[in-house]
């Protein structure tokens, strides 16, 4: 990490807010990763490397200026800090000196085995294991992509009002992309595994296991047949993770597209938008998760914030200015993708709580149905809450048995009318992983629900 002297951070930020603002901050990060690519059998691509940077921002009057760059000359860092300050422009401040202190975060995230103490042969030759045990699952496997990834990031925010935070964020990843061909249709598997972890992830976890589970969806898909659609009862399982609450419920939570106006939540703090069995939190701060982090990009604490709590909305997800202009606290939710981008709110590891509902009985209470086994992608509308997302492996359930796989399905619902209709929430909890897009920005996130039942539901497909 690059060494800024104290008393140059607190003039950088007294330049900051020389002009009228009303808090500054700095950014300042290091990064370094690796990405091993391995494609039938080859090793495609290895990538490594690493980019440092900082940036300055300046708060005034509900709005935000931000610079940034790399390079850590006294001459350039005054650049930035005279370029926010020169965005602000009401009026010439004597500002005070800023006594600056260090302050830990108040939890701590565990690394057991880190990834760059791991040599480079060993992580290939997990690659190449589990390459072939995708393989060995059938003659129907036409391709498989295994890469492997790993990161650390050392970030440091210093703000005008005293505090110097740090925190050293280590991800680690696998993802499996299995084609099967029967010769007449392609299906494809892909599943993703990481987390806020070390190396130790694949003590926990066998990428192999994953690997041939990955195609034997792929190849069970070629023998689906074309989902029917209309309205429907749908069971989707804790295994779908939680996209859909991502999606259809979670952005539209965050606070500055709530005071945009761009929300179909916008205004209804404290009332009933979901059912009672529904109770929705975003906790940063479980150990392990790939959302997770000891404090945010501005230097708050990780931790939880129920956002709705049996039904009723409870709150948003803020960063420091969106919670500057409402008066309230920051949540610990302002992220961003890397020095180059403001903080923003997002989600972190974001979940429907679990509920006391049997998986099994779920599926047993629908007659006729679709149990939604592995979710794709999808499209909402934050402003409406109208959604539509993809299934990549559906199944038919007949007479409280799921039986038949079928493909090409598509949910298509409005997010609090989905929310309010779920009448069964299941025991079983279970988190999948992904990066989220936002401005042009991708933070890492993970989400979760239980199997939940929704009694009807618009199904996209073959009618």
């Amino acid at each position: 990490m690059k060494e800024i002297s104290k008393g140059l951070l607190s003039d950088l930020l007294k330049d900051s807010l020389s002009s009228g603002g009303e808090y500054a901050d700095i950014y300042i990060e290091e990064t370094s990763c690796l990405t091993i690519q391995l494609e039938d059998g080859r090793v495609e691509k290895i990538v490594s490397g690493s980019d440092s940077g900082i940036g300055v921002r300046v708060i005034y009057g509900g709005k935000s200026a931000y610079a940034y760059g790399n390079d850590f000359s006294d001459n350039s860092l005054f650049e930035l800090s005279g370029a926010v300050k020169s965005a602000v422009r009401q009026g010439d401040i004597a500002y005070p000196a800023i006594s600056l202190m260090k302050v830990s975060p108040s939890s701590d995230i565990i690394v057991k085995l880190r990834p760059d103490k791991i040599g480079m042969d060993k992580k290939v030759a997990l690659l190449r294991d589990a390459e072939r045990a995708a393989r060995r699952v059938s003659n129907k496997v036409s391709q498989a992509r295994l890469v492997y990834k790993d990161s650390i990031q050392n970030v440091t925010i210093v703000s005008s009002e005293g505090m110097i935070k740090s925190d050293e964020r280590i991800h680690t990843l696998a993802l499996v992309q299995v084609v099967a061909s029967d010769g007449k249709i392609l299906q494809t598997g892909y599943e993703p595994v990481g987390g806020f972890k070390g190396f130790e992830l694949f003590n926990e976890v066998s990428l192999s296991d994953i690997a041939a589970r990955t195609s034997e969806k792929a190849v069970r898909m070629l023998g689906a047949r074309r989902a029917p659609g209309g309205r429907m009862p749908v069971v989707i399982s804790s295994e779908a993770g939680g996209t859909m609450i991502h999606e259809a419920v979670g952005h539209g939570l965050e606070a500055d597209l709530v005071q945009q106006g761009l929300s179909v939540y916008a205004g209804k703090r404290g009332e009933m938008i979901a059912s009672p069995l529904i109770t929705i939190i975003d906790d940063s701060s479980l150990p392990g998760m790939r959302g997770s982090f000891r404090c945010d990009d501005e230097g708050v604490d990780s931790g939880r914030t129920l956002l709705v709590e049996k039904g009723v909305l409870k709150g948003y997800m803020y960063d420091r200015l969106t919670s500057i202009k409402e008066g309230t606290r920051s949540t610990g939710n302002g992220r961003r993708e890397s020095y180059r981008s403001r903080p923003i709110p997002r989600m972190s590891n974001t979940f429907i709580a679990s509920g006391e509902d049997d998986p099994s009985g779920i599926v047993r209470s629908v007659d006729n149905g679709l149990f939604v086994k592995r979710m794709g992608g999808g499209q909402v509308n934050t402003v409406t809450g109208e959604f539509v997302f993809e299934v990549s492996e559906g199944y038919l359930i007949k007479k409280g048995v799921v039986c038949e796989p079928v493909r090409g399905a598509t949910l298509i619902g409005n997010g609090p009318l989905i929310l309010k209709s779920i009448d069964m929430v299941g025991n079983d909890l279970d988190f999948a992983i992904g990066t989220c897009g936002k401005d042009g920005q991708g933070v890492p996130v993970s989400d979760a629900m239980p199997t939940v039942r929704i009694p009807e539901m618009v199904i996209g497909g073959q009618v």
